[in-house]
């Protein structure tokens, strides 16, 4: 594809692209992983690489073995272009990178654990962090409480103890995975402490107040990333625009939920219709 042999040209580096439907119901998975993998072992193996990735993210386990995947194959060196967004477990895999791209519209996000709940209303998906906050709150007030706490115990009722302990779990480990893989990569010069406080806003959604909320170029550079800016109207820039375009229609079409190519090489996950 010209549009991948340009972006090696500019770069001197292999190109992979990585895109995610926004569309369909797909998420981040090891699968993805087996994927990527597969398409560098065809690669030329003397080059770095450089992933064009496109997601709204999914597993912080898989985002990890990507990470591990791209750095084997690119000589404990990869770096990361956000045509577009690249959110929740696509932001941690630009935290394994050792240089970050982005365009002044390109978007990260927070990384605090989603999972779906069921409600009421039916299903939603909801913040971790704010679900054992919430439980937190009710237990002390209840503990405060010298009358009758009846009203406390009724809404703690809601909660599951080895739910409680399970969040706990997702949130340190997204914690252990985002500080280990910048301080293997871009922060290795930084203490896992000085990292952890760093990095904050990604990690505590008290701070971006939504985990929908986009973290722009030069707050990631503030927070201490290394991150380089495409100028969007560029030459360069122009042709990730057109690869982002091309690669976002074809995950938000009804032949595709996930894709991943090089100059050689493409493969594609289909759709998922349920009969």
């Amino acid at each position: 594809m010209p549009l991948i042999e340009s972006l090696e040209q500019h770069f001197n580096r292999t190109v992979i692209t990585f895109f995610t439907s926004a569309v369909h119901p797909v998420i981040i998975d090891d699968q993805d992983n087996e994927m990527i993998e597969t398409i560098l072992q065809t690669s030329d193996r003397n080059r770095k690489m450089i992933l064009v990735i496109n997601s709204l993210g999914g597993s912080a386990v898989a985002a990890e073995r990507i990470i591990r995947t791209c750095r084997s194959y690119s000589k404990n060196d990869f770096q990361v272009i956000v045509p577009r967004m690249a959110k929740s477990a696509a932001t941690m895999i630009c935290f394994g990178a050792s240089r970050l791209w982005m365009t002044r519209t390109s978007e990260l996000g927070p990384i605090d654990p989603q999972i779906v709940v069921q409600t009421m209303e039916g299903r939603k998906l909801m913040g971790v962090y704010h679900l054992l906050e919430a439980y937190q709150k009710l237990f002390s007030e209840a503990i405060r409480t010298k009358g009758n706490i009846q009203p406390f115990l009724q809404q703690l009722d809601r909660f599951d103890a080895r739910d409680i302990r399970e969040y706990k779990k997702y949130i340190e480990l997204s914690e252990d995975i985002a500080v280990k893989c910048l301080k293997t990569g871009m922060m290795n010069n930084r203490s896992m402490k000085f990292i952890k406080k760093k990095i904050e806003p990604f990690l505590n959604p008290k701070q971006t107040k939504s985990h929908d909320r986009p973290i722009f170029f030069e707050e990631a550079r503030t927070l201490g990333l290394s991150v380089g800016e495409i100028d969007t109207r560029g030459d360069i820039g122009m042709k990730l625009w057109e690869l982002y375009l091309r690669s976002n229609h074809y995950v938000s079409s009804q032949r595709g939920a996930k894709l991943c190519e090089s100059l050689t090489t493409s493969f594609a996950v289909p759709v998922h219709n349920e009969a």
